[in-house]
């Protein structure tokens, strides 16, 4: 795995949009896999190390999360700046197309550029998140994002997160150590907090959070699409998922056992059907 570095130009000029890079064979095809809303690129690093066997896996840190840098602007913490980042990232690449794992704010991504015509998307897999986004899970999320969270060890930090994230506490505490380190960041004073800015929970406050529906992008996208669902999930119901079976492009919905928003796709059950989906023929 090599970490690299992309100028990106936004609103307010260039800004720097860090990435790692599993290389993969010779000539493999290329797998971008995007995180969501609080998280970074490392959250893909037990799925990367696996899928680097046939793929070329590229996980970027969305800017404020990670390596990538801040943005000047909180009010650019929007998909827009996000999806020319991504396609700057993709013509960096040096590729014509791309299958991509999107978790949460990662999938809404990968329904917008798949939904571009041109888009470069091949396969798309979708990380508990759907054509509704569920109000109650947008509230929830309001509750936590943006708090400057402060934790005396990395331990500590591991606790908070299985604790907020349902079904964390069947990962084995080693996988769930790994997640955690890379989602941490140590502050001056020797303690550890999240890795993001805590500045792009400002888009909570501009109004409180209601259902935000999306059919009209998932309905203009062709390629195969994997939807994995956590069984409990309350960002993507099952009647959303049941709905996005019966429009749109061809899609498969796979259902998580005992978990709710999102898995980790850290386990080998959930990284097999990952994997089988995107090695079916096209």
């Amino acid at each position: 795995m090599q970490t690299h570095y992309v100028s990106c130009l936004g609103q307010s000029g260039f800004h720097r949009l860090g990435y790692r890079e599993w290389a993969g064979p010779r000539g493999a095809p290329t797998l971008l896999c995007v995180h969501g809303l609080t998280r970074n690129g490392r959250d893909f690093d037990s799925l990367a190390q696996a899928l680097s066997k046939v793929y070329r896996v590229v996980c970027p840190d969305m800017p404020g999360r990670g390596i990538s840098e801040n943005l000047v602007d909180s009010a650019q913490y929007a998909y827009p700046i996000y999806l020319a980042d991504l396609a700057t990232l993709i013509a960096r690449l040096d590729v014509e197309t791309v299958d991509w794992v999107g978790t949460s704010m990662g999938g809404i991504l990968g329904m917008m550029m798949a939904a571009q015509p041109g888009t470069p998307v091949r396969r798309l897999v979708l990380n508990d998140i759907g054509a509704v986004v569920a109000k109650a899970g947008l509230e929830r999320i309001a509750g936590y994002v943006g708090i400057d969270r402060n934790f005396e060890t990395l331990d500590a930090l591991a606790d908070a997160m299985a604790a907020a994230y349902a079904g964390s506490g069947k990962l084995p505490r080693a996988i769930l150590m790994k997640i955690a380190q890379g989602a941490a960041r140590l502050k001056p004073d020797g303690r550890f907090g999240f890795a993001y800015d805590l500045r792009i929970a400002d888009v909570f406050k501009t109004a409180p959070p209601q259902d935000v529906d999306l059919f009209s992008v998932w309905d203009r996208i062709g390629c195969p699409t994997l939807v994995l669902r956590g069984e409990v999930s309350d960002v993507l119901t099952a009647e959303t998922a049941a709905q996005m079976t019966k429009r749109g492009p061809p899609a498969k919905i796979v259902e998580i056992a005992r978990v709710g928003h999102a898995p980790w796709l850290a386990t080998s059950d959930e990284i097999a059907v990952v994997a089988d989906f995107l090695r079916a023929p096209l």
